[in-house]
């Protein structure tokens, strides 16, 4: 594999493959560096069967435990990509009664349940289709996993991007432009050399991460008994642990419910993961009834624990939707270094129509550096 390249991206999740897919298409020779063992980023999906939909970019009737929703209506530039991919996107399920939990010991309400205005939809097959279908499309030997990026250096013509292995080994990139595909917050924590602007610096480490604070729970079953009983699979609840339950499923392929855990990282910290599970599948008993507690499988995600995508700070600080600066406006890091994680999208940030518009911009300004120096 070259490791000489014109732009170096940072991050294999929507935003970075995206990136690559972009520049692939200009004939501009990137790499990707990613810090997991897989690509995807804050999209993950889970099937009944993982093995089986491990092998196919086109497996059906996975469920997401990352982000989840799109909405075509307002987010243009991603529901043109799914377009473009060829995939299809299926409506939440909202049809049907809902149901409110508001102390224990108390049978949960029961209400007429809302549908949404434009309408959240999903990836019938997860959303981690539309990575897999990016990286498909790109260079399988310029996407590098397992290299978590540990120090950028400015030289004089050039950008040195050093990386390090689970196993220590180092590797070393040079690039012309590095594209920031990771939260700000954790690409402050990359060694500079020289140092980022004080005031830059400070601005990413000070963002918070969207979905870091959050975990949560997936449940598969064999049928959609609460479907059949004429409710939407939506709760909302004021004891826990889940705080807000949604239907996953897929028509005809997948029954599924998933909830957002209530409970702050800190304290859910204090209990293994299996208990949680224990009180998840409790919680949407007391809600569906006993067929509720027989899942054929269920998974767990807390992303405030992974440490690829959560940093200290997002325990103290709420991400909202303040969008730092992307890049220095002078300084020896000002033509060569640009922030295009979804945080940084002046429509979107933290969402994935954010990705999308942070991308595009970030390689926008990479091909007209390299027009403008030819």
């Amino acid at each position: 594999m070259n490791e000489h390249v014109q732009v170096a991206i940072i991050g294999a999740g929507l935003s970075g493959l995206y990136a690559a897919y972009q520049l692939a298409k200009a004939g501009i020779s990137y790499v990707v560096l990613e810090a997991r063992a897989q690509t995807g980023g804050r999209i993950l999906s889970c099937a009944n069967e993982p093995a089986d939909a491990a092998r196919s970019a086109d497996a059906e009737g996975r469920v997401d435990l990352g982000a989840t929703w799109i909405w075509p209506a307002f987010q243009p530039q991603l529901a043109a990509l799914t377009t473009e991919l060829d995939i299809a996107l299926i409506p939440q399920a909202e049809e049907g009664d809902m149901l409110y939990e508001r102390a224990h010991h108390q049978p949960p309400s029961r209400h007429p349940g809302y549908a949404s205005s434009p309408p959240s939809m999903r990836i019938a097959g997860g959303m981690r289709q539309l990575t897999e279908r990016l990286e498909a499309r790109i260079a399988a030997e310029q996407v590098v996993t397992d290299a978590r990026v540990m120090r950028i250096e400015r030289t004089v013509s050039e950008v040195q991007v050093h990386t390090v292995s689970s196993d220590e080994r180092g590797r070393m990139f040079t690039a012309q432009t590095v594209l920031l595909a990771l939260p700000p917050a954790l690409a402050a924590g990359i060694e500079y050399l020289p140092a980022l602007p004080a005031g830059l610096a400070g601005e990413w480490a000070g963002t918070g991460t969207w979905m870091a604070p959050h975990a949560k729970y997936v449940a598969i079953y064999e049928h959609d008994f609460w479907r059949q009983a004429g409710l939407s699979g939506e709760a909302r609840s004021s004891v826990g642990p889940m705080a807000e339950i949604h239907d996953a499923s897929v028509p005809g392929r997948v029954h599924a419910l998933f909830g957002f855990i209530g409970i702050p990282a800190r304290s859910r910290w204090t209990t293994s993961e299996e208990n949680l599970k224990a009180l998840c599948r409790a919680q949407l008993t007391r809600l569906f009834g006993e067929k509720a507690s027989k899942p054929v499988a269920e998974y767990f995600k807390d992303w405030a624990d992974d440490p690829f995508t959560a940093t200290e700070k997002d325990l103290l600080i709420q991400a909202g939707h303040s969008v730092p600066a992307a890049y220095a406006d002078r300084g020896p890091w000002a033509d060569c270094l640009r922030g295009i994680g979804s945080e940084w999208s002046a429509q979107f940030p933290g969402y994935l129509a954010g990705a999308v518009e942070a991308s595009l911009e970030g390689v926008r300004q990479v091909q007209q550096s390299i027009a403008q120096k030819n």
